[in-house]
């Protein structure tokens, strides 16, 4: 299991949930409920370090760090 942030939000005009994780560049997912969206999240992070591991891109350590609500 990865520990990246994932940060998740409903897109009214693609009508959709965006998936974001923003301590992968460009690592994104959408689906159509809350939980279908993280569920594709995590598979594009599982992809995201499969690929920068097949061409020896750094991967960056997760930040474990927590959201703030204000």
């Amino acid at each position: 299991m990865y520990k990246y942030e994932i940060i998740i939000y409903w897109d009214a005009q693609d009508k959709c949930y965006i998936a974001d994780v923003p301590e992968l560049p460009g690592c994104k997912a959408h689906g159509g409920s809350y939980d279908k969206a993280l569920s594709k999240a995590k598979e594009a992070i599982a992809l995201w370090l499969d690929t920068a591991k097949e061409f020896g891109d750094s991967i960056p350590k997760p930040k474990g760090h927590r959201l703030l609500y204000a």
